[in-house]
């Protein structure tokens, strides 16, 4: 089972694969041939740093490659009144007495600390589809979980704003 992205999360993946493979592998390749022109590998570091690099960035293009193999396409069909993919919501935290704004995104795109919440996260997940004003059980594992009440959502579009996260 692969990753849930959106046709935009794909385009940016292909978009790094590209670059990845037109300018960061040109620039790996030469730096390897510099490093090893230098003469005595067994003491060179440049050399080894260079190779470590290049293969850094072969993982990733295969990493990348194999993440749109395997992914499930997903789009928002939820109706306008309902929390969906790059919805706002602000939620109450009744354990807290707190009041939190997040974005619904997809998984590529979550990043907690700015306040992107997967939709494959537990509270993404519990989320989707409530309108405002719904109280939420957010279930976190078999045997404990909270409750959230639904203050607002606010629709945004999908502008291809948000960072895609780097593994």
């Amino acid at each position: 089972m692969g990753e849930r992205l959106t046709r935009k999360d794909i385009e940016k993946i292909q978009e790094e694969i590209d670059y990845r493979k037109l300018v960061v592998r040109k620039d790996a390749i030469e730096a390897v041939k510099e490093a090893r022109a230098q003469g005595d590998l067994s003491e060179n570091f440049e050399y080894y740093a260079a190779k470590r690099d290049k293969n850094k960035n072969e993982s990733r293009i295969r990493y990348l490659e194999q993440m749109i193999k395997n992914a499930r396409i997903v789009e928002d069909t939820t109706k306008k009144d309902e929390v969906g993919l790059y919805s706002i919501v602000e939620v109450y935290l009744e354990d807290d007495d707190e009041t939190e704004t997040f974005k619904i995104v997809t998984s590529v795109r979550g990043d907690s600390l700015q306040g992107r919440i997967s939709i494959e996260s537990p509270l993404g997940k519990a989320l989707l589809g409530h309108r405002v004003g719904d109280r939420v059980y957010v279930q976190i594992n078999k045997t404990s979980g909270y409750e959230v009440e639904i203050r607002s959502i606010t629709q945004s579009a999908d502008d291809g704003s948000d960072q895609l996260r780097s593994y």
